[in-house]
């Protein structure tokens, strides 16, 4: 019986169970799990992007705690260490597995985006920041019209990295390695949208419960700056407002449920997007026995 495939994807929204099913089809197959989460890539960045570390028990797990708080990871480095990692477990006859819902990440393995490194530049840099966000937002968008990371559109210190590597790409004429030959059957679980609201809800305040505050807390105190923290976004940029007095504790936890929502709206704009682009996406309803249901579509693809 031929295999037709060489990698499994389970993708969709925050808090809606993509972990646990990872899991479960990793035990089953022989899998190992490759972390697709942008966030979870920093040590002491726990609670705040939801880890979960214990759901995966005996199960090895890659691209998780490999990049210190406070640095930059990016979607380049993200699709390099992803590549390497499908490879290696392929040469130890272990199935990939990605799981995770940044979209950019899971579209620039799937589709193979042709990146190259771009180191940072200090002179475009300086000559960048007299210009408003309105200036740096029109400039990019000139040099690459089409943008998928909305991110990169509203944050000042992302609008300037942003044109730092559109400009970079133009200079950089080195042809880039092959991406591996990947076969991939993509798996997105999918919530009616009042229930997952409950299920963040619930998430968001175990996440409280178990310290989330203190996390924040902690990385600052080990050097993190405010101004870094805000950058990581939803989590961290509203708890790091109120350890600073910026906002009180209630219109902290208003606004961060109301942003996570927003997030995971985003999430599934993108993952519609994806599959405009040509990426096949076989969606599991989340209300349903989604790990029986992945089994038969998987059991399928081996006939």
């Amino acid at each position: 019986m031929e295999v037709e495939y060489n990698l499994i994807v389970i993708l969709g929204a925050t808090a809606g169970g993509k972990t646990g099913l990872a899991v479960k089809a990793a035990t089953r197959f022989g899998g190992e799990i490759i972390s697709a989460d942008s966030r979870q890539v920093y040590r002491g960045m726990d609670l705040g992007t939801g880890k979960d570390l214990q759901e995966y028990g005996a199960i090895p797990y890659h691209l998780i705690d490999i990049a210190e708080p406070g640095s930059e990871y990016n979607v380049f480095q993200f699709q390099r260490d992803c590549f390497a990692c499908i490879e290696a477990l392929w040469q130890r006859q272990r199935l990939p597995i990605v799981c995770g819902g940044t979209g950019m990440y899971l579209d620039a393995v799937l589709r193979g985006y042709r990146m190259v490194a771009v180191p940072p530049n200090p002179q475009l840099r300086e000559e960048l920041a007299p210009f408003s966000d309105d200036v740096l937002r029109e400039k990019l968008l000139k040099l690459k019209p089409e943008q998928h990371n909305r991110t990169n559109l509203v944050e000042r210190e992302r609008l300037i990295r942003a044109i730092e590597i559109a400009l970079g790409e133009r200079s950089v004429t080195k042809e880039l390695p092959a991406p591996p030959e990947i076969s991939p059957l993509i798996f997105g679980i999918k919530w009616p949208r009042d229930i997952l609201r409950k299920r963040i809800a619930i998430r968001l305040t175990e996440r409280f419960d178990a310290g989330m505050i203190d996390e924040v807390q902690q990385l600052h105190d080990s050097g993190v700056p405010w101004e870094k923290l805000e950058f990581y976004g939803l989590e961290y940029r509203l708890i790091a407002q109120y350890l600073q007095g910026k906002i009180n504790r209630n219109d902290m936890g208003q606004k961060l449920r109301s942003a996570i929502g927003q997030f995971a709206k985003r999430q599934d704009t993108f993952f519609r997007r994806m599959e405009k682009n040509g990426v096949n996406i076989c969606w599991l309803d989340g209300e349903g026995d989604v790990f029986t249901e992945l089994c038969e579509k998987i059991g399928q693809s081996l006939m």
